[in-house]
């Protein structure tokens, strides 16, 4: 029982396309062309070892099968730091990919996404004006002292630069828990009042303090940027130890338990696979839970005849099944709902941008300021150094 879903319209996130000044290039192929593969093909020969192409695991097939490397998004930025030689770095992923990638890689390396629309959502969730009037909201409440910082990996370069000159550190989805470990240790530990500011995404991290830390809900409050105060009184968060922003993943907070329970009542040897950026309640459901590399692995160890409905994104979960047709792979949504930003990296953008650095234009570079760079990089830097766990998504 592989899937097999009709392609319906795309999930909703937000569009900043108009704040990145994205070019709209009157060339841009059209999606018809039959000569597509033809032309990225023969762009991507014409550039050789001058080109190195990320593709993201949520990419679209016609993208990812030009990628050299493919993975997570901190994966895939230190792969192009690895390879200080290739001048551009062509990032089929979303925009806080492709800043990372530019914060990691060398000064003589160019850093290109081919559609400057692709953003994601949970990113845009947090914006740096916000976290900082939530930052002065800490300090009048006379706790900013016993607060450390710490941004999930799906955050703009200015909120991990944030994180770097408060004293924070930015995770991964896999290495969480050594992330919020570190942050109350910076403060004495959680038995001292230590606190950590989360963001942006609210269900990675109260998965991580509940399931992981052994913390209970009430410990965790939520941060609204979009309510004064962010909806809090001062007791609350003087009383909490997990301050957790109010931002999600437009995919993954689709997934809910109703629909577990259904494939359990339908499919009694189903297992339930999620990201831990899936709601609290999903999460509680599930058999395993796990970052995107974890959730890849698993599925590939599993054995002939199992049957898996996986709770991440569409082209992922499709990928793993025609990978995979000995497994019976299912998606856990009712509804067909793929990362609109990240489906934003189609093929006609790909071969406009590979075909216009073969003409000598570079298109769309991302560049991160050098002050925003620094102060990132040692955020980065923090979660480098955490012991005894892998840096993936």
């Amino acid at each position: 029982m592989t899937i097999d879903l009709p392609l319906l319209p795309l999930g909703r996130g937000v569009d900043l396309s108009a704040e990145r000044g994205v070019e709209c290039p009157g060339d841009l192929p059209a999606a018809s062309d039959p000569d597509l593969v033809a032309r990225a093909l023969a762009a991507k020969e014409a550039l050789g070892e001058r080109v190195f192409v990320l593709g993201h695991h949520y990419q679209r097939d016609e993208v990812i099968q030009f990628a050299d490397v493919t993975g997570d998004s901190f994966k895939l930025a230190r792969e192009a730091a690895a390879r200080p030689d290739a001048e551009f770095i062509v990032f089929c992923g979303v925009h806080f990919m492709a800043e990372s990638a530019d914060i990691l890689t060398s000064d003589t390396q160019q850093v290109i996404l081919p559609d400057l629309a692709a953003g994601c959502s949970m990113a845009d969730m947090a914006r740096l004006s916000q976290v900082e009037d939530a930052w002065d909201a800490l300090v009048d409440a006379g706790i900013a002292d016993s607060v450390v910082p710490v941004t999930y990996m799906n955050s703009s370069a200015d909120i991990k630069a944030f994180c770097g000159r408060n004293g924070g550190a930015v995770c991964t989805s896999s290495n969480a828990e050594t992330a919020l470990e570190w942050a109350f240790d910076q403060k004495g530990g959680v038995e001292a009042g230590a606190k950590v500011l989360f963001f942006p995404d609210q269900h990675l991290g109260r998965n991580t303090a509940v399931l992981k830390m052994g913390l209970s809900l009430d410990d965790c409050v939520v941060w609204d940027p979009h309510r004064p105060h962010g909806g809090l009184t001062v007791e609350q968060l003087r009383d909490a130890t997990m301050i957790l922003w109010k931002g999600h993943c437009s995919v993954h907070g689709r997934f809910t338990a109703t629909v577990v329970d259904e494939l359990r009542a339908t499919l009694p040897d189903v297992q339930i696979l999620v990201h831990p950026e899936c709601t609290h309640d999903v999460v509680l459901k599930a058999d395993l839970v796990g970052s995107t590399e974890f959730i890849i692995q698993t599925i590939e160890a599993a054995p002939a005849g199992s049957t898996w409905a996986i709770g991440t994104e569409l082209n992922l979960v499709k990928r793993l099944a025609a990978a995979h047709p000995d497994k019976h792979i299912a998606f856990l949504d009712k509804t067909v709902c793929y990362c609109s930003t990240m489906n934003r990296i189609d093929l006609p953008h790909f071969v406009w941008a590979m075909e216009s650095l073969v003409a000598g234009t570079v298109p769309n570079r991302i560049e991160v300021d050098p002050e925003t760079k620094q102060w990132a990089l040692v955020a980065l830097q923090r979660m480098l150094d955490l012991p005894g766990r892998s840096h993936k998504d």
